[in-house]
């Protein structure tokens, strides 16, 4: 796989790279590359971030990552359990500039449209963890056959993309350390007070240069990107944890006022947290 600014190496042989990860927690650090994901998660949990939107993944998820998509998995870290994650890497021109412009393919040339803004499947789901199970044991050739029969079967499914917005530009080496330096510190202290002024210094930028940066990158404040993140680790906790009540949860989620909390769950969700209890 080609090296791009802060990717995570892969093998450089064959067009078509499939990857088994059997860690205690998923790479979590912000990256791309050029070669589209597609990963089936067999055991895990935790927060996905993709281009400029928080998402949640859990065990069973079918997931499409784009070409040069900045992403990160932040894996859940109270469990036992091993995060299992099987994938496919490949890019449009993995088996040659024209291959996926033939005639016989125009059925799936949706998919990469769609997989500009990553995607998460929603039906045949079945299906398609069936064809990723075979993966293991199947020749090159036949994992081959088994991309192409993936992509099929997803053009045909039903999804909900991944982020709404692309930066039109690949980020050079400077952009993604930088980036990577300010999702990752929002991921380990969102529970706490986090200031423009803290963020603006994680980022090494002054704190007006550093909110023009973020919002031309994501096509949102970092407020905005701080509070969905904060909203989606609550709507988790709500979901989870009967035990604890609605003050206590915006609390760890990192809201110091209910009725903010309250506030700025329902413009995100559409709802009022009390409906996920």
């Amino acid at each position: 796989m080609k090296v791009l600014p802060f990717v995570v190496p892969k093998p450089e042989k064959g067009g078509l790279i499939y990857q088994v990860d059997k860690v205690e927690v998923f790479y979590e650090k912000l990256h791309q590359h050029e070669e589209i994901q597609l990963s089936f998660i067999v055991n895990g949990e935790g927060a996905l971030v993709v281009g400029d939107t928080i998402n949640n993944y859990s065990k069973g998820d079918i997931l499409v990552i784009g070409s040069h998509l900045p992403h990160v998995f932040k894996s859940e870290p109270k469990t036992s359990e091993e995060s299992h994650m099987l994938t496919l890497f490949f890019t449009k021109e993995s088996f040659g500039d024209a291959f996926f412009n033939n005639e016989e393919l125009n059925e799936i040339q949706s998919f990469f449209e769609r997989s500009k803004y990553g995607f998460k499947l929603n039906s045949n789901l079945e299906e398609l963890k069936t064809l990723f199970l075979q993966l293991e044991s199947a020749s090159k050739l036949k994992r081959f056959i088994i991309l192409l029969q993936l992509l099929n079967c997803m053009v045909n499914a039903d999804y909900t993309s991944l982020s709404s917005f692309v930066y039109d530009k690949k980020y050079s080496i400077v952009e993604g350390d930088r980036m990577r330096n300010v999702f990752e510190f929002t991921m380990d202290n969102y529970e706490d007070e986090i200031s423009l002024e803290q963020i603006a210094r994680v980022a090494n930028m002054t704190k007006n240069a550093f909110c023009k940066y973020f919002k031309k990158r994501t096509n949102k404040t970092y407020i905005q990107f701080l509070n969905e993140f904060r909203v989606e680790k609550a709507s988790k906790l709500l979901k989870e944890k009967n035990d604890i009540s609605i003050a206590e949860i915006a609390f760890m989620s990192g809201f110091r006022n209910i009725s903010n909390f309250n506030r700025v769950f329902k413009s995100i969700k559409d709802k009022p947290p009390s409906q996920l209890k």
